[in-house]
């Protein structure tokens, strides 16, 4: 956010047209003659805009990272990892966005 003279009054905080009196206080910038403004914003290319990380990876707890199940002997594929041997967090906020999916614009 970042302060900017206000365009209607020009910075003199007072009403330019004098409408309701020529002691009236400018309607945008309510008599200050600033008015705050925000920084245009775009997508997170990172995580683009899901506001998750999207490269994180947790070893699956089901198989311990091997992608198999063994049970009496018979090795299986992991149902829970479906056999990669980890997961994609989803909690994870993004580290460039912080969770937000936005970033300001350059």
């Amino acid at each position: 956010m970042s302060l900017i003279t206000c365009a209607f009054c020009k910075g003199k905080g007072k009403d330019p047209f004098g409408l309701l009196s020529k002691l009236a206080d400018c309607q945008v910038c309510k008599g200050t003659g600033k008015v705050e403004v925000s920084r245009p914003m775009v997508e997170c290319a990172f995580c683009k805009g899901t506001g998750r990380h999207p490269h994180l990876r947790i070893t699956c707890s089901a198989c311990r990272g091997k992608g198999f199940t063994a049970f009496r002997g018979a090795k299986e594929e992991c149902s829970n990892c479906g056999g990669t041997g980890y997961k994609v967090d989803e909690n994870l906020p993004c580290s460039v966005c912080r969770g937000t999916g936005v970033v300001p614009k350059k």
